[in-house]
């Protein structure tokens, strides 16, 4: 798997987990799996990347792993248990891109060109957060777009983060220390348009700010 992703000019550092929010998981039963590369993660406060077409933004939690989660048999408390430090998160991604997240068997190899992902400058222990209550405020030029809590990802972002571990070890693959996961949108994605502000704001783990370019 790495050397795939190093194929394409990108280290793999950890996953990024779709169809969790409240549209995604009417069709859902576990969330679909995309690859993170270290070319993928932006500082927070830089412009929305040139090049994507339609450019739409998602926010969510990201985890950042303290120790190996292995499947099958993850569940919300072993996921967390394997947790460091817990981020607020923005993904980046082209519109345009139908199928941003794909099965772990098809893993998409050109998705680090359609995305990226934002960290928050917060981080804070799991022990110390009610995830499930954290909640976002997704604002586009100061008026509210969407909100939600993390309950929109799977009743809670740890256990997406486990049903991701369980997909996973069915091709002997496990989460790593050190990865970073993007554990799927909490409110709808908005697009960013030239000059457009968006802004995610979280209960405990600060605010991403994002301006269109």
């Amino acid at each position: 798997m790495n050397e795939q992703r190093n194929a394409t000019g990108g280290r793999v550092i950890g996953l990024s987990l779709g169809s969790s929010g409240p549209h995604g998981q009417q069709t859902a039963t576990a969330p679909t799996i995309g690859w993170l590369t270290d070319a993928m993660v932006l500082r927070t406060g830089l412009p929305v990347p040139a090049g994507l077409a339609d450019a739409r933004v998602v926010p969510g939690v990201v985890f950042l792993l303290g120790r190996q989660l292995t499947g099958p048999g993850a569940n919300a408390a072993t996921a967390l248990a394997a947790v460091d430090t817990v981020y607020a998160g923005v993904e980046i991604f082209d519109g345009r891109t139908p199928d941003l997240h794909s099965t772990p068997a098809t893993a998409a190899a050109g998705s680090a060109s359609t995305a990226r992902l934002v960290t928050g400058p917060v981080g804070r222990r799991p022990e110390n957060l009610d995830l499930s209550l954290e909640a976002c405020l997704l604002e586009v030029d100061g008026a509210v777009f969407d909100s939600a809590t993390g309950v929109a990802a799977y009743g809670h972002p740890a256990e997406a983060l486990a049903l991701a571990a369980n997909a996973l070890a069915e091709q002997d693959i496990a989460l790593q220390p050190g990865w970073l996961v993007f554990t799927g949108g909490l409110t709808g994605a908005v697009s960013v348009t030239p000059g457009t502000t968006v802004a995610a704001s979280f209960t405990h783990l600060g605010t991403i700010t994002l301006e269109g370019h």
